[in-house]
């Protein structure tokens, strides 16, 4: 019974870091974004979390763990479940460790729609979202379904939670199309640099640290404290993410750019979100140093298609989320994985292509899932609303006052009664 609290006890505390993850992105995104949508930016993410957590309540929970059939749950909606037997973890503290990831990915997600998208769009698709393909696709992994059945890998989520995000923000972001002055005629490109640098760096930090439950509470226990192996892997995975990120930089440009050395910490943080607790310490460093690199390369790759993805949610969660999903199929170590009964051995231990080409499959169904129901479903919303990008002038004045009616620096901007008297 105490070693069962103490479980409870360790995932609700993982459950506190989740969320506060999402101030992390708040500062993330306002930061890597221009002032004139700084407030914008803060408040869609809390009241879509709102949403996000209503439609998981509802519907959510029960798409993922409901006894159903191998594509999607059918049964426990509209949770409400208060007992407890003394044994694992109870259904409540489970519920709401679960509802975390959720409302992670959708929030990675709408990085796609940063900048100049309608406030209903937000509304709207994170209904949608929440109920049509997030739950899908984590019902296949991490509940009953067939990816789960063939003993697809995914610690705490590269895939079900960073690349799905990723790949639903790559539907909006074509849909949406660039930013006014993001791409010339002769199809170069402007940086749209950020505001606050500070806000960024602090954003990075608040998720490394949240990361430590998003990772480490996925352990469900307290039991030989393997929680805390999982921790120092996500620790020397960041590490070698953000330098890595800062020498590829570095070497290409001459300087040690300040954006792309952050990414490279959260790319070292998606990369290991699968293979956490799977692989050795010294596999983490590899797979962190690979995911800081392909970031950066990946950030230019996606300027190049003329693709605007201004907080580079695509290279950090997509690109590194399918690097992270894959690395299990190289690294993973038996007495991690088919010792637990998650999986097979990797690669590089002797478990032949078996388990790499799991992941791969994995990988490329739930991402290619995430991108075809997210594209159809804002195709449709785009006729509904009337399109789901605001207007040249409403994204030239920013979508603090047009979509909020005011600014989130106010002592920053006129107000019509300074203009008056000027």
């Amino acid at each position: 019974m105490e070693i069962a609290l103490m479980d409870n006890l360790w995932v609700i505390i993982g459950t506190f870091l989740v969320l506060l993850m999402l101030g992390g992105f708040i500062l993330l995104e306002a930061g890597s974004t221009r002032m004139k949508n700084a407030g914008h930016i803060a408040g869609k993410t809390i009241f879509t979390a709102g949403i996000g957590a209503l439609v998981f309540w509802a519907v959510g929970w029960g798409f993922i763990y409901g006894e159903g059939n191998l594509f999607i749950g059918l049964s426990d909606f509209f949770f409400g479940d208060a007992s407890f037997d003394g044994e694992g973890l109870s259904p409540a503290v489970d519920f709401m460790f679960q509802m975390m990831f959720a409302l992670i990915a959708m929030t990675i997600m709408f990085g796609g729609f940063a900048e100049r998208a309608k406030l209903s769009a937000y509304v709207i698709f994170a209904v949608l979202f929440s109920a049509l393909i997030y739950p899908v696709v984590a019902h296949w992994t991490w509940g009953d379904g067939w990816l789960a059945e063939l003993g697809k890998q995914d610690f705490a989520g590269s895939t079900v939670v960073h690349l799905t995000g990723a790949m639903a923000a790559l539907a909006a972001t074509i849909i949406l199309k660039p930013r006014i002055g993001k791409f010339n005629k002769d199809g170069s490109s402007n940086d749209i640099a950020g505001h606050n640098q500070v806000y960024t760096a602090l954003g990075v930090l608040l998720l490394w640290v949240g990361w430590f439950g998003f990772n480490g509470a996925s352990t469900f226990e307290v039991a030989d404290a393997f929680f805390g192996f999982v921790i120092l892997n996500t620790q020397l995975a960041a590490a070698a993410g953000a330098v890595a990120a800062m020498a590829t930089v570095y070497a290409l440009t001459g300087k040690a750019d300040v954006p792309t050395t952050l990414n490279g910490a959260l790319a070292g943080l998606v990369a290991i979100t699968a293979p956490a607790g799977f692989v050795e310490p010294w596999a983490a460093v590899i797979i962190g140093l690979v995911g800081g690199v392909m970031v950066v390369f990946s950030m230019k790759l996606f300027d190049r298609a003329k693709i605007d993805d201004p907080i580079f949610a695509l290279s950090v969660h997509g690109t590194v989320g399918v690097w992270g999903t894959i690395a299990c199929g190289l690294f993973a170590v038996p007495a991690f994985s088919s010792g637990v009964g998650w999986g097979a051995p990797g690669l590089f231990y002797g478990g032949g292509f078996g388990q790499l080409g799991v992941q791969v499959l994995g990988v490329v169904a739930s991402g290619l899932y995430a991108f075809v129901v997210a594209f159809v479903l804002l195709k449709v919303l785009d006729k509904v609303l009337g399109g789901l990008r605001v207007s040249e002038e409403e994204e030239i004045v920013g979508l603090d006052l047009s979509e909020h009616g005011s600014y989130g620096y106010p002592e920053n901007m006129p107000s019509n009664d300074e203009t008056k008297g000027a």
